[in-house]
């Protein structure tokens, strides 16, 4: 076993084996911290939906359960996709990766992406029948093929042949899963409907969301580059990945405060644009980061800084609709 497992076999001085060390590592694995961003986008979308009257529970709670289980499967397939591809080396930042530290065979990783895949598919066959019952033809076979992407898209992005992530694509997928599906497919799965002003938060969710994989990117540059993958920032460089970084985090305030404006009837409202001050503090720290490693701390706050501004953004609205 790599070295750098250590701290998930001990605890307190002892030695753990059997069921409880599998199970440790599997949740290291699943890595958990970037879950709340992915629930961002529904739980807004859920909020938004109550607001106009819209929000039914079982659609709520099943597209949580897709998009947790899509969010797994994508950390499991890029932990897989980077160690074969060499991505992943000893050298690398952030929490070691259960294939490249020796703590999950391949093999086992690719049964346990198998199985999130069709856990991915069985949550979202039930969010869409929930959504739409059996006859609502049109609206399942779209939401049907947007599943299939989302789960091709979560493996695709490190494995495979051409896996997108290595050619700089993922920032652009991420805005488009995590943000304009994530929010606008939610909310029409509430409501049968969907309305443009919607894009606007959507648009600040998924840009929040590229802001967490830039800084994933940025900590990560020098180790992709030496491996090949051509990642926003590898190609930018270090001191243009923090513009390209400022202008995301600009764009979240201005899209967030667009909303406000379209819907604006009430000066309590203005209360939904506090959750733009944490990434604002975020970006100063980020444009001082002087080594990589100084990122990573910034990847859990920025993560639960989108997860903050979904909430609070829906419930403003909620309140005072």
């Amino acid at each position: 076993m790599h070295d750098r497992a250590g701290p998930l076999y001990m605890r307190h001085g002892e030695i753990y084996t059997g069921i409880y060390m599998k199970v440790k590592i599997w949740i290291h694995a699943f890595r958990l911290r970037t879950l709340p961003l992915s629930l961002s986008g529904v739980i807004c979308a859920s909020l938004l939906a109550a607001a106009d009257g819209q929000c039914r529970f079982s659609v709520a709670a099943f597209a949580v359960l897709t998009t947790l289980s899509l969010q797994i499967l994508s950390n499991l397939a890029n932990d897989y996709g980077d160690s074969v591809a060499g991505a992943d080396t000893a050298g690398r930042i952030g929490p070691v990766r259960a294939v490249q530290g020796g703590l999950v065979t391949h093999g086992a990783m690719k049964r346990m992406i198998a199985v999130f895949a069709a856990i991915s598919c069985v949550f979202g066959a039930f969010l869409i029948v929930s959504a739409f019952g059996f006859r609502r033809l049109p609206e399942i076979a779209a939401f049907g093929a947007l599943g299939i992407a989302a789960v091709a898209a979560a493996v695709k992005y490190t494995v495979g042949e051409n896996p997108y992530g290595y050619k700089g694509f993922g920032d652009i997928f991420v805005l488009i899963f995590f943000g304009y599906a994530g929010l606008l497919g939610t909310y029409y799965l509430h409501a049968g409907v969907v309305a443009a002003p919607l894009l606007l938060p959507a648009t600040s969710i998924g840009l929040l969301s590229v802001g967490v994989l830039n800084l994933n990117n940025m900590r990560d540059r020098e180790n992709d580059a030496a491996g090949g993958k051509r990642t926003i920032a590898v190609k930018l460089g270090a001191r243009k990945a923090k513009i390209y970084h400022a202008v995301l985090i600009v764009l979240v305030t201005a899209s967030a405060a667009a909303y406000v404006y379209v819907r604006f009837h009430s000066y309590w409202q203005l209360l939904a644009l506090a959750p733009c001050v944490p990434p604002a503090a975020h970006l100063r720290r980020v444009l001082a980061v002087d080594n990589p490693a100084g990122f990573d701390p910034e990847l859990k706050k920025l993560s639960l800084a989108t997860l903050f501004f979904a909430v609070v953004f829906g419930t403003v609205f909620l309140v005072w609709k």
